[in-house]
């Protein structure tokens, strides 16, 4: 099957350095409302995915996000919001990036062109064939993703991935490919860009789907997210006064940071009851 590269096509913008500010942002503008588009056309692909990763979590597996700079630390980004937003453990949702933590920063070089380091890497988590691991690649050819889906197939580990490129060797390696088609960037190869940000919208997609499958949110409300600023509280207060009937924000509040997450106070309710 072939494999063309359109995330690397040159960019059909010329001669950036000359363009005033203000046409500057709003080509970016222009290149960016392209992306939810791209985005909607791979909806049944993420439906799949959601599906598979829904059905090994509710029994108890984990969820994994791999992939190399721009795209390792997005899934890191989503794997760590997913803790505060849905009160689930540390490490149900877990990201790994090539080159390890240092390159949640910092560029290391070569880190992405060893085939045998993601696999390493999963097996520091003791990954199963309970788990999902889903790869992420904007160009869709990086040799560690690759590699490491490659090496859970072998063992049974149900893989998903979410690439920018059409027909890529990252979507041959997964049970469940995303490929969400952005086209040429506009700084050429510069996929940061609206790669990432594709790939940003289809992990949002992903761990709010699945979230919701396990039963964190209620209604439309984060009933679960932990309480760990004067924002979140104040929120949750108000999410307890509506759902409870308590009209005191205080003793709502009080509540609230007693219990340590809305759910927990509404079950404290409905057990006085």
């Amino acid at each position: 099957m072939s494999f063309e590269r359109i995330t690397e096509q040159t960019s059909p913008y010329r001669h950036l350095e000359k363009m005033p500010i203000s046409e500057l942002l709003q080509h970016v503008n222009n290149e960016d409302q392209t992306v939810a588009l791209a985005v909607k056309k791979a909806i049944p692909q993420i439906e799949r995915l959601v599906e598979a990763i829904s059905d090994k979590m509710l029994m108890g597996g984990r969820l994994f996000y791999i992939g190399a700079g721009t795209s390792g630390r997005l899934g890191i980004v989503d794997a760590s919001e997913c803790p505060p937003t849905f009160g689930v453990p540390y490490g149900l949702v877990i990201g790994l990036i090539a080159g390890g933590e240092k390159a949640i920063t910092t560029a290391v070089e070569f880190a992405e062109d060893s085939r045998e380091q993601g696999w390493k890497d999963l097996l520091e988590h003791k990954v199963s064939d309970r788990d999902v691991v889903v790869g992420i690649a904007a160009s869709g050819s990086t040799p560690y993703v690759i590699g490491a889906l490659d090496a859970c197939r072998s063992q049974g580990i149900v893989t998903g991935s979410i690439s920018c490129n059409p027909h890529s060797p990252v979507s041959l390696a997964a049970d469940f490919p995303i490929e969400v088609v952005v086209g040429p960037e506009f700084v050429t190869g510069s996929t940061r860009m609206k790669s990432g940000t594709a790939q940003k919208l289809v992990l949002n997609m992903i761990s709010t789907a699945v979230m919701i499958q396990l039963g964190r949110v209620e209604d439309n409300k984060m009933v679960n997210m932990q309480l760990t600023n004067d924002k979140l509280v104040d929120r949750g207060t108000k999410m307890l006064m509506e759902k409870s009937g308590i009209a005191n924000y205080d003793q709502a509040k009080a509540l609230l940071v007693s219990k340590g997450s809305v759910k927990k106070a509404l079950q404290f309710l409905q057990t006085k009851e």
